[in-house]
C-alpha cells in the first residue's frame, strides 16, 4: 500500500497484528522444541532474541519484507513489516477475493479458527460494537488503512517457527488474520507481498503475543538499508551498548503506535517555524508524511534554497508530487546531496535530542534520472494533523522500540550487514557477518539465503 500500510487503520475494527515466523534460511536441521512457553521468563532465558533478514527498498518497490514460516509442515510467506499497525494477516484461500498470490501460495486454514469469545478476539476490536452471537463463533475482522486499502477475514491460530540467535528453535502457536477479501486503492499497483506483519504496541501484535508467552522481551527493532535489504530483530540482545539516542514514547491517545514528540524542525541546523509535531515511527509507510502546514513550509524552504542551484522542476515525472531534474539524468543520490540541506527533528521534551534527516533520508532518484522529495502531504491523504516518519527517513539507522521502558532509540548504522562482536550472555555464541550471511560459533550458517 502506498501510505502503505499506515496502521492508524481507520474504522470498523482495527485489529491487528501478529504472525511472524522466522525462517531465515536455515542450513541446519531445526529440531522442534518443547511447547512449554508460559513458564519461560524472557529476562532469564538465554534464548531471548531472534533476527530476520529483510528484503526490499523504498524505491521502486515501496516496502521492506521478511519471510515467515507458518504451519506444520512449515511454509514460507513474505510480509510487509509494519510498525504502524498491530494485526498481522496473510492472504488466505477461504476462498479469496482480491488476492495477488496464486492459489498454491495462499494460506489454507485447517480447523484452527480463533473463537469469538476468546480474549485475543476482543483485543482486535477498538469498540464494544462487535458482539458475538455465540462465544464459539469465528472471530471476524476488518482492517482499513490510510490509503483506503483493506483486508477482511477471520482470526486463526497456527504454528510459527522462531529461530533464536543462539540456534535454538521454538514453534509457538500465534494468532493472525486469514484475509479472504482484500481491496487496494491509489496509484500504486497491489503489493506483491502475501500480507502485513504488524509490529505495533497492541496486545494482539506479534511481539506482544511472543512476550506474553515468555519467549521474548517486549522489544523490536529494525535496520533498513538505503541500498535495499536489512534486518529485523525481536528482543534486546542486538541493541548496541553505546551510541543509541533514546527518547520517551509520547503519551497520547495513539497508544498502539510508536509515537514521539513534540518536535521542532530544523533546516540546515537552523530552527524553522515548524514545532509541536507529534510523530509516529511507521515502517509500513514508504515515505514520510507531515501535516499540510509543516509540509508546505518544508517545500518552501527547499524550493527557495534551490533557486541558486542548477536544478529545475521535473513536472513530467509523476513518481512523486515534487521532482527536480538536472542538466543530465542523475544516477545516484551522491550526485545530488550537495544541492540539498540536511533536516533534523529536535524533540522538545527530551533535551532537544535530534533525529537527523540528511538528504538521502528524504530524497529518491527515479527511473527517469530525476530527484524527488520523499516527504509528502499527510493531510492530503487523510492523516489530518498526524505526522509519520516512514521508511525513507528510517534508512541506515538501527531503530529500536522498547515497550518495557517506554522509549524509542536510534543510531546511524550500516544496515547491509549485521555484526555482533560481543558475547551477550554466558554461553551465547559469537556471531559475525560475511558476504554469505550471518554465522555462529555454535551452528553453521544460521542465516543465509534460500529460494522462495
Amino acid at each position: 500500500m502506498s501510505v502503505k500500510s499506515w496502521g492508524i487503520v481507520a474504522l470498523h475494527t482495527i485489529m491487528l497484528f501478529l504472525l511472524f515466523s522466522v525462517l531465515f534460511p536455515l542450513t541446519f536441521s531445526a529440531v522442534s522444541q518443547p511447547q512449554n512457553h508460559k513458564n519461560r521468563n524472557p529476562k532469564t532465558s538465554d534464548a531471548s532474541s531472534a533476527v530476520f533478514q529483510v528484503e526490499g527498498n523504498v524505491y521502486p518497490l515501496g516496502h521492506y519484507t521478511v519471510s515467515l514460516s507458518i504451519g506444520n509442515p512449515p511454509k514460507l510467506y513474505d510480509f510487509d513489516i509494519d510498525s504502524g499497525s498491530d494485526l498481522t494477516w496473510v492472504q488466505c484461500d477461504a476462498p479469496c477475493q482480491g488476492c495477488t498470490k496464486p492459489p498454491d501460495q495462499l494460506y489454507k486454514p485447517k480447523n484452527n479458527l480463533v473463537q469469538c469469545g476468546e480474549e485475543l478476539c476482543a483485543g482486535i476490536h477498538l469498540s464494544n460494537e462487535y458482539q458475538c452471537a455465540a462465544p464459539s463463533d469465528q472471530c471476524d475482522y476488518e482492517v482499513e488503512y490510510a490509503d483506503q486499502g483493506s483486508s477482511l477475514g477471520v482470526l486463526v491460530r497456527d504454528q510459527i517457527t522462531l529461530l533464536y540467535t543462539n540456534g535454538s528453535v521454538v514453534r509457538p502457536r500465534i494468532g493472525f488474520g486469514c484475509g479472504y477479501h482484500q481491496k487496494y486503492f491509489g496509484l500504486n499497483s497491489p503489493p506483491s507481498t502475501a500480507g502485513v506483519l504488524g509490529l505495533g504496541r497492541g496486545i494482539v501484535s506479534f511481539l506482544s503475543q511472543l512476550h506474553a508467552l515468555g519467549l521474548i522481551r517486549d522489544v523490536v527493532g529494525h535496520c533498513l538499508s538505503v541500498k535495499g535489504g536489512g534486518f529485523l530483530f525481536f528482543g534486546d540482545d542486538l541493541i548496541p551498548s553505546s551510541g543509541v539516542v533514546w527518547i520517551p514514547m509520547f503519551p497520547s491517545s495513539l497508544e498502539k503506535h510508536y509515537s514521539a514528540g513534540p518536535a521542532k524542525l530544523l533546516f540546515d541546523g537552523k530552527l524553522t517555524s515548524i514545532k509541536d509535531l507529534e510523530l509516529i515511527f511507521d515502517s509500513g509507510s514508504s515515505y514520510t508524511y507531515l501535516n499540510s502546514e509543516a509540509y508546505q513550509a518544508i517545500v518552501d524552504l527547499i524550493s527557495n534554497d534551490l533557486k541558486r542551484q542548477k536544478l529545475e522542476r521535473a513536472i513530467d515525472d509523476d513518481s512523486l508530487p515534487i521532482c527536480w531534474k538536472g542538466a543530465k539524468p542523475f544516477k545516484s543520490l551522491s550526485e545530488v546531496k550537495s544541492y540539498f540541506k540536511p533536516l533534523s527533528l529536535s524533540f522538545q521534551k527530551a533535551n532537544n535530542l535530534q533525529f537527523q534527516l540528511p538528504p538521502e533520508s528524504y530524497l529518491i532518484i527515479t527511473k527517469h534520472g530525476n530527484v524527488c522529495l520523499g516527504i509528502l502531504d499527510g493531510t492530503e491523504v487523510g492523516l489530518e494533523k498526524l505526522n509519520i516518519i516512514g521508511d525513507i527517513s528510517l534508512q541506515d539507522k538501527i531503530v529500536i522500540y522498547d515497550n518495557e521502558n517506554k522509549k524509542i532509540g536510534w543510531m546511524s548504522a550500516n544496515c547491509d550487514k549485521l555484526s555482533v562482536d560481543r558475547e551477550v550472555e554466558e554461553g551465547f555464541p559469537r556471531r559475525y557477518a560475511t558476504d554469505s550471511g550471518i554465522f555462529s560459533d555454535r551452528c553453521p550458517a544460521i542465516y543465509g539465503t534460500t529460494e522462495k
